[in-house]
């Protein structure tokens, strides 16, 4: 396989052998196989699904020769590495490795689709990916991760009221 670039989602909600959710953030990222090529900063987020803690979240992009598979299951060495275990379903966790993007486009096959089917509606997600790779395109969408985020993110006015009496 020639050399690849990914892009990596981070995050954890949960204390672990090198402290705090942000310093287990920062430790997986250098603990990323491959060359780190850039990475946005860490920021700390509102939980999703049953969790209670914030997550402290990165994205960073890697250069690997691991073909989308072999670097997926690498990832997960990494995960087990850092004490996760699985469970409940966006519950807390130590570290949370997800391939988002690669360079070959799209790829599927069980347990792995890239991009990540969230990727679009995660702003946690695309606010840093603007940060670092602002015009890199969604395979699916041919959308760049700046007007992807401004999709997500733009205010939409709320509809008007029509009739006679509409008022407040």
């Amino acid at each position: 396989m020639t050399r690849s670039t990914y892009v990596v989602g981070i995050g954890s909600n949960r204390r672990g052998r090198h402290g705090s959710p942000t310093a287990e953030v920062a430790a997986a990222l250098a603990a990323l196989p491959g060359r780190l090529v850039v990475f946005a900063p860490i920021i700390v987020t509102a939980p999703l699904g049953p969790s209670i803690r914030r997550f402290a979240n990165t994205v960073a992009v890697i250069e690997s020769d691991c073909a989308p598979g072999d670097l997926l299951r690498r990832l997960k060495a990494i995960e087990r590495a850092f004490g996760r275990r699985r469970g409940q379903r966006w519950g807390a966790r130590v570290i949370d490795l997800d391939i988002l993007l690669w360079s070959g486009g799209s790829w599927a096959e069980p347990g792995l689709i890239i991009p990540h089917a969230a990727l679009r509606t995660r702003d946690f997600v695309l606010g840093p990916l603007v940060r670092i790779v602002p015009g890199w395109r969604d395979p699916i969408s041919g959308l760049t991760m700046r007007q992807l985020n401004a999709r997500l993110t733009s205010r939409r006015a709320l509809p008007r009221r029509s009739g006679a009496g509409a008022g407040p």
